[in-house]
């Protein structure tokens, strides 16, 4: 890979990493590829003084994805206008699953007009036969918040713009913190509000004894302490808590008022989530394993949760959500943006946060510090609204150097008792 002086080429990133994969896509383009780069060079220093004109004939050229530690996977989609969209299309633990996913998909959209999003959306979900699941809506939700990343650049205006301008003025963030030390270190990088799991020596058990009920309570009872009475704290059962022993915990969780209890049980089950919810009266929160608006219908039918937390990475993208918050409003359900991704799928997050009037807080692992240019700010447990077109970013090459490519595993966990499967 080459350097510069200042670190990486601009493009060098892709171009290694894409090879590097097997998933360099110039062969779907006509035309040498290389002189394909340096049309595409050439036209970015035009487009950096000239935005396209709206009636203007703009054309994908070329999809690339590149692996990005810790887990993530990146997409750029390139056009002949010089303008590039950004996405992130991933399962977490599938990114080289995800990354052939769109492959499979770059060939309907070369030389189509990167402008026609729903158009694209409708074409890209509706064309397979088999429709959803996990790494196909990834793959498209990737697609399309670089495809929105695109049309806001080229009319100049963040994405929210495109959606009927903003709701709010500043958006609400949270961080994940396990015990109150780690509390007290994100209240002082300007955190208000906060996650956590279960604390627990073992895996939950079908029906599980009062010590561990006894455990996990006198823990987040310290976590609600340190966070105080005018901050939030979220508990995460990640579906791994079965449901007899969800129901004990819950109930011993109701006097410390958390903000929610996200994904009480594995969602497969929504009669089973709808009957959790209507025996306590804390918010239920669901919905990082649900794809698309087809699977968000019935949570909100059976009233399985109040607070859905969509992922802009896997349940459709900035189109899709956008349509699910809408349902949500009229069940009078909050959004909660799921999000252990990367700043690109925080970006998309927060033009969707800016845009829907029944927005909660916004999930983040990353402000994109070492990633992207002009990283996110927390100021009193909030984020100013995105100023810049489209996303609203744009990739540090240079600081991505160092985190191309990673071989991330989902974790095998086992009952250290009887050697069973443990859910993750």
């Amino acid at each position: 890979m080459k350097k510069n002086a200042k670190g990486i080429q601009r493009r060098s990133v892709l171009k290694g990493t894409t090879a590097l994969l097997g998933l360099g896509t110039a062969s779907l383009v006509a035309g040498d590829a290389s002189s394909s780069r340096e049309s595409d060079s050439a036209v970015v220093q035009n487009t950096q003084e000239r935005r396209p004109a709206v009636k203007e004939t703009i054309k994908i050229t070329r999809l690339e994805t590149f692996l990005v530690k810790p887990r993530w996977l990146f997409l750029k989609i390139h056009t002949n206008a010089g303008i590039t969209g950004l996405g992130e299309p991933i399962t977490e633990g599938r990114a080289l699953t995800c990354a052939q996913a769109v492959k499979e998909v770059e060939p309907y959209l070369i030389g189509k007009d990167p402008r026609a999003v729903a158009h694209h959306w409708q074409a890209i979900y509706r064309h397979a036969f088999y429709r959803g699941g996990p790494i196909l809506t990834s793959a498209l939700s990737g697609i399309d918040q670089a495809l929105w990343d695109i049309k806001g650049k080229v009319l100049g205006v963040p994405v929210y713009e495109l959606l009927g301008g903003p709701t709010r003025q500043r958006i609400r963030v949270y961080a994940h913190a396990s015990t109150p030390e780690d509390i007290q270190r994100r209240k002082a990088q300007g955190f208000t509000a906060f996650k956590t799991g279960p604390a627990k020596k073992r895996p939950a058990r079908i029906i599980d004894n009062k010590a561990f009920i006894d455990y996990a309570v006198e823990q987040f009872a310290l976590q609600r302490q340190a966070v105080g009475p005018d901050g939030d704290i979220g508990i995460d059962f990640h579906g791994a808590v079965p449901p007899a022993t969800a129901k004990l915990l819950i109930k011993a969780l109701e006097p410390y008022q958390p903000m929610f209890i996200e994904e009480p049980i594995n969602c497969q089950n929504v009669d089973l989530m709808a009957e959790i919810a209507r025996g306590t009266h804390l918010p239920i929160a669901t919905g990082e394993r649900i794809f698309t608006k087809w699977g968000f219908r019935e949570i909100l039918e059976k009233g399985a949760a109040t607070i859905l937390q969509p992922d802009l990475c896997h349940a459709g993208g900035i189109t899709e959500v956008r349509l699910i918050a809408g349902m949500a409003e009229a069940y009078y359900a909050a959004i909660a943006p799921h999000n252990p991704l990367g700043p690109i799928s925080l970006a998309a997050g927060l033009q969707i946060a800016a845009s829907i009037p029944n927005f909660l807080c916004q999930e983040q692992v990353s402000l994109g510090e070492g990633y992207i240019r002009n990283p996110f700010k927390v100021v009193n447990g909030y984020v100013e609204l995105p100023a810049g077109p489209g996303l609203g970013i744009e990739l540090d090459e240079n600081a991505l150097a160092d985190k191309i490519g990673h071989d991330w595993r989902n974790q095998e966990s086992y009952d250290a008792d009887d050697g069973s499967v443990v859910d993750w």
